[in-house]
């Protein structure tokens, strides 16, 4: 099939625009590679050191002759995405001393969960956590003892920052290893439904109490499709796992034969060997335009457009908005994962999962199949699925047909004819919106403003009864500079609330929404941002915002609302208490969203 022209022409578009800094990054890579072998660099006393606690390994890790694997692992027990991983590198060590070498633990990254951080003052360090993470795994490599590296981590910020830290040591070959979803639980429309009842008085905090633990009941990453399953996703489509790693459950054969050879694979990749595959090549321009993609016809999570180009920009390559306007109008909906459907990633996964999907757009042209992979060239064998059989790692034909079309379906009769998200611009600045599960009659909403400074300030005016009309709700002063950027999930029952009492509502924040924003239509990431003079610090109350998903518009119409000096609020409660003050320097060089919001790219 041949590659649709739009793919093609957002793809070079990337490349051109690219082509200083991607020659820049290449060229940097390159001579590391030239060096050899890492270890062959060391001092006698320096590999001591690296080697004393190593025991019968020692020997291997003298001689240099067989690869060593920098293990770099999100692992805690409390978060139930990250606690699978305690077991992985008893695996990945057992695994390369079987293949005659050797793995050590590089050093661990810390690992958040917006699930416990939302509407806490912790979600203000939760997005540059993706910094701290990258720079964390850089400081594990930086030991320079590793022949490859494989990365541990699963959800929102973590695999962003462990990508970040993986081109930065593109010279290496980079596997990601993945824990997996936890098997499915009370479903999630069912949860969003006592989560509303709760946000209207209907219901007490004890069956609200009940309903999330069992929604969130066991290892595992989240089941519903937000960022941390976006990720999953993402590394399949742009070949850092291996096929058909993405949704296999924790703790499973199936699931710790993917381990072991993935480690294998990495030892199999390594410049002592005659595969080759450093990361930085994976990472090129066509991985980052099928990523784009894969977000799109899955309907994935948004926080992925500020991650998405912050990952590029540490590889050398620039991604702007309208790369993924442009792709989204092309990219057929083929997933209705929750929250944009009932299924959940679980079901996705039986109904032919990422393989199907994969081979779906490869056959419409709708993605790049001459891409480098960890398991090799060609993105054409991520359409197979792993098997056990007879206690062996196998990799089968993948679905031919989707197994419920309630939740997949084909390229060419698909939910939607184009992605799950817009890009808006207009007077207010430049932003996104997800469209992928708000009702089309709720595509364009124009009404009133409400200015709001906090979430809080939003959820005290609903108690008090003052949504009566159509409103476009204001949250301003929540980009990167300000405080961080934090997620705005814990809006969304409220805002849900009023439209399902008929009202026409719509949020407009220079803030994030969760991966699992839904129904709302949301105007986020608006850039540039209220604590940097943007136009949302000029609003008042009863300004008419028309947000139009249709044409990718988002403008206030009423005369002179932009003439306005803009207003100064006190921002000083962002700026201490649980660790806030360790990340004022962060704030203070993050980027504008449009480009990650990256206070170190």
């Amino acid at each position: 099939m041949a590659l649709n022209p739009v793919l093609a022409a957002v793809t070079e578009a990337i490349a051109a625009r690219s082509r200083p800094t991607r020659a820049a990054y290449l060229e940097r890579i390159a001579r590391a590679a030239e060096q050899g072998p890492a270890r062959a660099h060391l001092t006698c006393g320096n590999q001591a050191h690296a080697y004393a606690a190593m025991g019968a390994a020692k020997d291997r890790l003298a001689e240099g002759r067989a690869p060593n694997l920098g293990i770099v692992t999100a692992y805690n027990d409390m978060l139930s995405a990250h606690q699978p991983l305690e077991r992985f590198p008893d695996l990945i060590r057992a695994a390369a001393a079987e293949a005659g070498a050797t793995a050590q633990v590089a050093g661990g990254v810390p690992a958040m969960c917006d699930g416990i951080t939302q509407g806490q003052a912790g979600m203000e360090l939760s997005l540059f956590s993706r910094d701290v993470i990258a720079m964390a795994a850089a400081v594990a490599l930086s030991h320079d003892c590793y022949d490859a590296a494989v990365f541990l981590g699963v959800c929102d910020k973590i695999v962003p920052g462990l990508v970040i830290a993986a081109a930065s040591f593109g010279h290496i070959p980079a596997v990601f290893l993945p824990a997996g979803p936890m098997t499915s639980g009370l479903p999630n429309d069912e949860k969003a439904r006592v989560r509303q009842r709760f946000a209207t008085g209907e219901i007490g905090r004890e069956e609200l109490m009940a309903a999330e633990m069992a929604s969130y009941h066991g290892p595992g990453t989240c089941t519903f499709y937000g960022t941390a399953n976006s990720n999953q996703m993402l590394m399949e489509v742009m070949g850092l796992h291996l096929p058909g790693a993405s949704f296999v459950n924790p703790n499973t054969p199936l699931r710790d034969a993917l381990t072991v050879a993935g480690a294998k694979r990495a030892l199999e990749i390594t410049a002592l060997g005659n595969a080759y595959t450093p990361a930085g090549h994976v990472l090129d321009e066509r991985a980052f335009a099928n990523g784009i993609v894969g977000l799109m016809a899955t309907g994935g999570s948004t926080n992925l457009v500020l991650h998405l180009p912050a990952m590029a920009r540490a590889a050398g390559i620039v991604l702007d908005l309208d790369d993924f306007a442009r792709l989204s109008e092309v990219t057929p909906l083929m997933a209705r994962v929750y929250p944009n459907g009932l299924a959940d990633v679980n079901h996705f996964h039986a109904a032919g999962g990422l393989g199907y999907l994969i081979g779906e757009l490869l056959g419409a042209g709708l993605l790049h199949p001459d891409t480098l992979t960890v398991a090799g060239p060609g993105l054409d064998r991520y359409t197979q699925e792993p098997r056990l059989i007879d206690g062996a790692l196998h990799w089968v034909a993948g679905a031919g047909a989707s197994l419920n079309d309630a939740i997949l379906r084909p390229a060419a009769d698909p939910f939607q004819p184009s992605g799950g998200l817009k890009a808006l611009s207009g007077n207010l600045g430049r932003g996104i919106v997800k469209t992928s599960a708000v009702a089309p009659e709720r595509h364009i909403v124009e009404a009133p403003a409400r200015i709001f400074e906090s979430q809080e300030d939003v959820k005290a005016a609903f108690k008090r009864g003052e949504f009566t009309q159509d409103t476009v709700v204001v949250v301003r002063f929540q980009g990167p500079r300000a405080n961080g950027m934090p997620e705005l999930h814990s809006l969304t029952p409220t805002l849900a609330v009023l439209q399902d009492r008929g009202l026409k509502v719509a949020l407009v924040t220079d803030g994030r929404m969760s991966g699992a924003s839904g129904k709302v239509p949301a105007a986020i990431h608006l850039t540039p941002e209220a604590a940097g003079g943007g136009p949302l610090a000029r609003l008042r109350d009863g300004d008419v915002i028309r947000l139009d998903a249709v044409a990718g518009t988002l403008d206030v119409t009423t005369q002179g609302a932009l003439d306005r000096p803009p207003a100064t609020p006190d921002l000083s409660a962002n700026a201490t208490g649980m660790g806030r003050e360790l990340f004022a320097a962060f704030r203070a060089h993050a980027g504008p969203a449009t480009e990650g919001a990256s206070p170190i790219l």
